[in-house]
């Protein structure tokens, strides 16, 4: 799964609470890997309507809407 506008894999999510929170993540492959400063029983349940946010351009919508990447 990738950025559908940049193809980075490289994201992140927000606190619903605490809008200044984020917990980063890569997805390869279909996986999902938070990186290893984030608390992985701290983040929410990623669903195919979490909003999340691209690491490297402006795009932010539903997880489900990450182009596959057919890898």
């Amino acid at each position: 799964m990738k950025c559908p506008f940049c193809g980075c894999q490289s994201f992140y999510l927000k606190d619903q609470d605490d809008e200044y929170e984020t917990y980063e993540f890569d997805v390869e492959k279909g996986e999902v890997n938070f990186h290893s400063e984030v608390n992985e029983s701290d983040v929410p349940e990623l669903r195919e309507k979490t909003h999340c946010y691209c690491n490297q351009c402006a795009w932010n919508g539903k997880f489900g809407e990450l182009k596959n990447s057919g890898g």
